[in-house]
């Protein structure tokens, strides 16, 4: 494919950002640039600052250097402007940074690529700049005002109670969800693509008005080691970043995200230690939890070469994600170090590891079995790291994720020519 000129738009960019959908955007934008591209990338500080905790703020951004042919386009300053945040919050379209995006968005780009803008602008945003449009779902804000599907903040949505929800996550009302703001801005978007099946079919089924095509996310080249062989005598590798066999969790520490269950499970649970990386909300709950339980220690925030040694070493990464995530980034890092995981059977959590590589649970009982038969059986846990690099070489390749891109912006473009010329 021709070298593109190519503009992602998205709420949050390392490392001003808090999840796994920042970290895929850059590595997209990585791998693009690569491969010649020219790709600018916009980006709210404003939003980051207003929704970051005390443990955001209290932690240092961990800069990334960029290829030459990337440029940062960072929207507003530390001094975030509460008023603009709420506006947008409000009314689903950009308020105070409206023309300055509409400036960068109309510098001729090839592909625009909206991510979550939900802060940035809401659904109005969508309809701005020309070129192929594109937006990815990586969580499920379009159908949802907390944008995690998360009711009363106690359990994974199954009923939809949206106002009454709203109100007790304390937050004000959207009253453009309720007009058809999200179909009109619908309109202006060539292909909505979502990183799993499952993130399809909830988005579909909560009323998402646009069809959706699936294209999951994956691991650079430079982040796999496949070359590592396991073996066996997997316990003999560790090293001095932890002195026991210990089981990995990684991400933010808010509820949704289950690391309560894992201290419960693990008070009891002492063949091996618990280490959890990450930061967030609930860390302070977490830390008061697990008071007492020497075997489980807190890492804080891990700088990705530090991390990639605790994935090696781990017997498995554990995700006990209790809300419906649209995808699973830390079985794949895991995978990319040679090590299985253990995900509860929930949203795409199952879909990641079906290629292989993992154990899905759904109790604690099973959880429990789970951890055990990969502790106290090493030739199977071999085994299954082996299935973790085949499914992560067969499924989750950069190259084969930028194929698919590459092929979907080609058939997008012919269809808008052949559209014009009608």
């Amino acid at each position: 494919m021709k070298p593109l000129k190519i503009c992602m738009v998205t709420t949050f960019y390392p490392p001003y950002n808090f999840g796994g959908d920042g970290v895929f955007i850059e590595r997209l934008v990585t791998a693009l640039a690569k491969a010649g591209h020219e790709i600018h990338v916009i980006h709210d500080r404003d939003a980051y600052a207003f929704c970051a905790g005390d443990a955001d703020r209290a932690a240092k951004p961990i800069e990334h250097s960029k290829p030459g042919n990337v440029t940062v386009h960072t929207l507003g300053n530390e001094r975030h402007n509460i008023l603009d945040l709420i506006a947008a919050h409000q009314l689903g379209k950009p308020v105070g940074k409206s023309a300055q995006l509409k400036e960068l968005l109309s510098q001729g780009f090839d592909v625009v690529h909206f991510h979550n803008v939900s802060l940035m602008g809401g659904p109005e945003i969508l309809k701005y700049g020309s070129g192929v449009k594109l937006c990815t779902l990586h969580d499920h804000w379009f159908v949802c005002a907390t944008h995690v599907l998360w009711r009363f903040d106690q359990e994974a949505c199954t009923k939809r109670t949206c106002l009454s929800c709203t109100l007790a996550a304390k937050k004000p009302p959207q009253l453009w969800r309720y007009t058809g703001a999200i179909a009109d801005a619908a309109r202006h978007i060539d292909a909505f693509i979502a990183p799993s099946h499952f993130a399809k079919k909830s988005h579909l089924a909560n009323g998402f008005p646009a069809d959706i095509k699936v294209l999951p996310h994956f691991i650079p080249d430079e982040n796999r080691e496949l070359s590592l062989s396991p073996t066996d005598d997997h316990q003999s590798s560790l090293d001095d970043l932890h002195p026991r066999p210990y089981f990995l969790f990684v991400g933010r520490l808010e509820k949704i995200k289950g690391v309560q269950f894992l201290i419960e499970q693990f008070r009891n649970y002492r063949h091996a230690d618990l280490v959890i990386a990450g930061s967030g909300n609930y860390e302070h709950e977490l830390h008061l939890m697990a008071e007492g339980l020497n075997h489980i220690r807190f890492l804080g925030r891990v700088g990705p070469d530090r991390l990639k040694n605790f994935y090696r070493n781990a017997i498995a990464t554990v995700v006990p994600s209790l809300c419906y995530e649209t995808f699973g980034l830390v079985p794949l890092e895991g995978f990319a170090a040679g090590t299985p995981a253990i995900v509860h059977n929930l949203g795409a959590l199952p879909e990641v590891v079906q290629g292989g590589g993992g154990l899905t649970y759904n109790n604690a009982e099973e959880f429990i079995a789970a951890l055990e038969s990969l502790r106290t059986d090493p030739h199977g846990r071999a085994q299954l790291s082996r299935a973790a690099s085949n499914n992560l070489l067969s499924n989750y390749t950069e190259q084969r994720h930028l194929s698919i891109y590459y092929d979907m912006i080609a058939e997008l473009s012919r269809s808008s020519s052949v559209q014009e010329v009608r």
